[in-house]
């Protein structure tokens, strides 16, 4: 089955001057690829090409590597705004226009956003839209507290930041449990924290179970013992140095250090932590 905004296999079977007549094995619609190639085609020879829809709505094929597929949120640079769309860099020789209408913010030029690639069935076309509630999921019944997944920051609000999980999830990443500056589009790992009654779905940054707390308790260790037992990184240093040092925010840093202490483990004071022999 052809896959509009997918790679799909295609074959050969026409040449004109502007370019090539493509064809897909389930589909009679033909396919153009109008771009250079770096070397010829010979008719009947079967390509991988990413098909999308021309100007016209005709179908086109491209060689290049495209930055997003349909059904795909990425984050992709906005090269052009006019009053009716804005126009973002996907790899592909046409820009990818995304309307005015499926903007959930004005699109200024040059900034980057998170994108969500589909075909538009009315219209015959791929579109893009930065308004992500219409397709990804706000329900994480399948999600498990403290699995692992990918983020994408797409929004701002009171309470924190709105994230893109594993490309199919909507969820919220608390502003307590962003321990490091986050901007629209920053890309990172996270984990899910829990999945509220509602099913909405809570993240954070860093591993909030007792695998995690363990696994950060050892690092001090470990590392305490790598610089001759002590430390002069302490529950009082900045958090920008704890989060570059362990990837971990203050609060959580503070609750390993306590816990260590508990254990007798380390000694504490204002300048140094110590290890205990």
């Amino acid at each position: 089955m052809l896959k509009i905004g997918q790679i799909n296999p295609l074959k050969v079977v026409g040449e004109f001057p502007f370019g090539y007549q493509l064809s897909h094995a389930d589909d009679d619609r033909s396919i153009v690829l109008t771009e250079e190639v770096e070397q010829p085609l010979a008719v009947d020879s079967e390509v991988q090409a990413m098909v999308y829809t021309g100007e016209n709505g005709q179908l086109a094929a491209s060689l290049a590597t495209p930055k997003i597929l349909a059904g795909e949120v990425k984050v992709l640079k906005a090269v052009g705004v006019t009053d009716f769309a804005a126009f973002f860099d996907w790899g592909l020789p046409r820009d990818l226009m995304v309307p005015r209408q499926n903007q959930a913010m004005p699109v200024n030029q040059g900034m980057v956003y998170p994108v969500y690639l589909y075909f538009d069935e009315p219209t015959g076309r791929l579109l893009g839209t930065t308004k992500l509630h219409p397709f990804l999921s706000e329900n994480g019944i399948y999600f498990k507290a403290g699995q692992e997944v990918e983020l994408i920051v797409c929004g701002q609000t009171d309470l924190g930041y709105k994230v893109v999980i594993n490309q199919t999830h909507l969820g919220l990443v608390f502003a307590s449990d962003a321990f490091k500056k986050l901007r629209i589009g920053d890309e990172t790992t996270g984990y899910i924290k829990q999945v509220r009654e509602d099913g909405k779905i809570d993240v954070a940054l860093q591993q909030v179970n007792a695998t995690g707390r363990d696994a950060l308790q050892q690092a001090i260790l470990d590392d305490l013992e790598a610089h001759g037992g002590f430390s002069t990184l302490t529950d009082k240093s900045p958090p920008e140095e704890i989060y570059a040092h362990f990837n971990v925010s203050k609060a959580a840093y503070k609750r390993a250090l306590g816990a260590l202490y508990k254990q007798q483990k380390i000694k504490l004071d204002k300048q140094k932590i110590t290890l205990v022999e």
